[in-house]
């Protein structure tokens, strides 16, 4: 296929895959879209079969550890983690909305950091809107907090974001130096957001509660705080060894799926159901059409406005560029497409690309795969979404959150070293 018909072919497939993913028509899943995307691209010689081989090769560790931690989560879940944070939140909150959303932020950044974003939107969204309801507060700024904080809040540990994951790689780190460098940056991006949403949101803070909520009494669920911990601890020990995480992942899956099994509190489906194979076959597709749409043309577009450096205007470029493309082709993509093009700057062009594939997000819908599995949970909980409202926080909080958080990354590169 010539290059013109290729380049237009793998650009018209890749919108369509994300349309799919977006509205979901019939409510069947992103990978009946992307799937057969990917086909049509190797099929019609837009993308030669040796390379979508590779770009599965690449993309396999990564699916594998994704389903490793998402299956780790679900069974968190099952143990009662998420009840007792529940009833923590209510506990902390004392009746006051503002209290509330201290500790919805302060909750949700570490599930979002050490049990990935999705625990976040799936497993905490309900809790926090639960929590919220029982208290008669304003259920708005609670959960807005839920979905900017499964994007912006994902910065800190290559485990707690898909995106993460692919960087990682890139970027030549070991697990506790990416998680040193990104500790700044995740701090000031957290606090930016709290800042945002403590005016934005004043008037429904404002408001009060009609009932004072301490929370049902929720046991603490040892055995699962100790798993995480164990596994978080094993990443940073295969990491010095030069072991792929993903074992310590699969560990802490098995620990947890395995007692479930052994009590017979959950079955084998209820493990393959928890890993979400329809999501991860998504994710290989989609990885496949992107590369198609990369090798024919979109990389050399995008290595003509790339800022190269690990300079200050150097990192807020590449993080403006990343953020603005995370926006128009979704971040999964976005980072796809423009890692190769920022590693050979080093791990600091790397680790800016994250800031911008992460924070960006929160300006659109679209922005995020995490951002529309929020949306469809909370439309489930009927409570209505203002498209107008979500974009004027995310104009006020994904600027700001972004230019700090890039100024802390540059600070550490400069104190840490690249």
């Amino acid at each position: 296929m010539n290059t013109p018909l290729a380049e237009t072919l793998s650009v018209v497939l890749l919108a369509a895959v994300l349309a799919g993913a977006v509205v979901r028509p019939f409510g069947l899943p992103e990978a009946v879209w992307a799937v057969p995307a990917a086909g049509i691209v190797i099929a019609s010689g837009a993308l030669s079969p040796d390379h979508a081989a590779a770009e599965v090769a690449r993309l396999g560790p990564v699916v594998g550890f994704l389903a490793a931690v998402l299956v780790l989560a679900h069974f968190c879940d099952l143990e009662g983690l998420f009840r007792a944070c529940g009833a923590w939140m209510a506990r902390r909150a004392g009746g006051r909305p503002r209290r509330l959303l201290t500790a919805v932020f302060a909750l949700a950044s570490v599930i979002t950091a050490v049990l990935s974003l999705d625990a976040t939107v799936v497993l905490l969204t309900p809790v926090v809107f639960a929590t919220a309801a029982r208290m008669g507060a304003r259920p708005r700024p609670h959960l807005y907090a839920c979905t900017h904080l499964s994007n912006t809040a994902s910065l800190l540990l290559p485990v707690s974001n898909l995106t993460n994951l692919l960087a990682f790689g890139a970027a030549g780190l070991s697990f506790t130096r990416f998680a040193a460098l990104m500790a700044l940056p995740w701090l000031v991006a957290v606090a930016v957001e709290y800042v945002v949403f403590r005016r934005f949101f004043r008037q429904d803070l404002d408001a009060g509660a009609t009932a004072r909520d301490e929370g049902e009494p929720a046991p603490l669920p040892l055995y699962a705080l100790v798993t995480v911990a164990c596994t978080l601890a094993g990443f940073v020990l295969a990491s010095l060894i030069g072991v792929d995480p993903a074992w310590s992942a699969l560990g802490g899956a098995l620990a947890l799926a395995g007692r479930a099994l052994v009590r017979r509190t959950a079955g084998p489906l209820t493990v393959v159901r928890a890993a979400a194979p329809s999501f991860l076959a998504f994710v290989l597709a989609l990885g496949v059409v992107v590369r198609a749409v990369v090798d024919n043309g979109l990389a050399d577009a995008l290595g003509r406005v790339l800022p190269a450096g690990t300079g200050l205007l150097a990192l807020l470029g590449v993080a403006a560029v990343s953020a603005l493309l995370a926006n128009l082709i979704n971040n999964l993509p976005a980072v796809l497409v423009l890692l190769p093009l920022a590693a050979p700057s080093g791990a600091g062009a790397v680790l800016a690309v994250l800031l911008g594939v992460n924070i960006g997000p929160n300006l659109t819908y679209a922005g995020s795969l995490a951002t529309l599995l929020w949306r469809r949970i909370v439309h489930q909980h009927e409570h209505t979404v203002d498209l107008g409202e979500f974009t004027r926080l995310g104009v006020i909080a994904v600027p700001a959150a972004l230019v700090a958080a890039v100024a802390a990354l540059w600070a550490s590169l400069l104190v840490l070293g690249p």
